[in-house]
């Protein structure tokens, strides 16, 4: 019984977050090129979380990556880029690195995300693109180039 207690113990502790960046991106089959099968985007229920400055909403799209930006290192790290997901409507997405593996974006990159959308005048914010540890919130992702960073 006790050796089950201390396996049991080391598990866990193995499967909490450490300060290193995890690896959490996933290969997917289709060697590089989106399968929308595998999942749904949807920018128009952006658009419209938006216009409606409407918050805490679950989403998913798609964009193109314009600008990217210093990470921001105060508490927990956030990997942040621009992308724009219409010819108006620009997203800063905040991706938490401290719980997901960072993304090898460039200006230019199209990416997939499904996560968070918080309003803010500017367009909008995505963040909890990344798995939930405490299973306390929807996990989201970011696609790019048909690997899944969570």
């Amino acid at each position: 019984m006790r050796s089950l207690c201390i396996f049991l113990l080391l598990l866990f502790t193995a499967c909490q977050p450490t300060g290193a960046e995890p690896a959490t991106a996933v290969t997917h089959k289709n060697n590089g090129a989106v399968n929308q099968s595998e999942f749904s985007t949807d920018n128009a229920t952006i658009v419209r979380a938006f216009e409606a400055k409407k918050s805490d909403v679950q989403v998913s799209g798609r964009g193109i990556v314009s600008k990217l930006l210093k990470d921001d290192n105060k508490g927990s790290r956030h990997q942040k880029f621009l992308v724009a997901i219409n010819q108006r409507q620009t997203l800063l997405v905040a991706h938490n690195i401290d719980l997901a593996a960072r993304v090898p974006l460039a200006v230019g990159d199209e990416i997939s995300f499904y996560g968070e959308y918080v309003y803010n005048p500017k367009g909008g914010i995505i963040h909890w693109t990344h798995h939930a540890p405490h299973h306390d919130h929807e996990a989201g992702w970011i696609l790019h180039r048909g690997i899944q960073y969570q």
